[in-house]
C-alpha cells in the first residue's frame, strides 16, 4: 500500500497550506483529496509535487508491505 502520510509532514515542515497548494501552485482539490484517501496519483503529478515542495519522493509517499 502507498500511504501519502510523509506529505503532510513535508507540508506542515514547509509551512504549506492546503489554500496556498490551491491557489499558488494549482493543485486541484481532487488531487489533495486523492492523497488524503491513499488513492493512486501518475508520475507527473508526484514530480509536480516534488518540484513544489522542493523535495524528494520519500517525502512524498511511502509504502507499507501488506501484511
Amino acid at each position: 500500500m502507498i500511504s501519502y502520510e510523509p506529505f503532510y509532514k513535508t507540508l506542515k515542515e514547509k509551512g504549506i497550506t492546503s489554500y496556498k497548494l490551491i491557489n499558488e501552485f494549482n493543485v486541484s482539490r481532487s488531487l489533495l483529496d486523492r492523497l488524503k484517501h491513499n488513492k493512486p496519483i501518475t508520475t507527473v503529478t508526484l514530480n509536480d509535487l516534488c518540484t513544489y515542495l522542493d523535495c524528494d519522493v520519500d517525502n512524498i509517499l511511502k509504502y507499507i508491505k501488506d501484511q
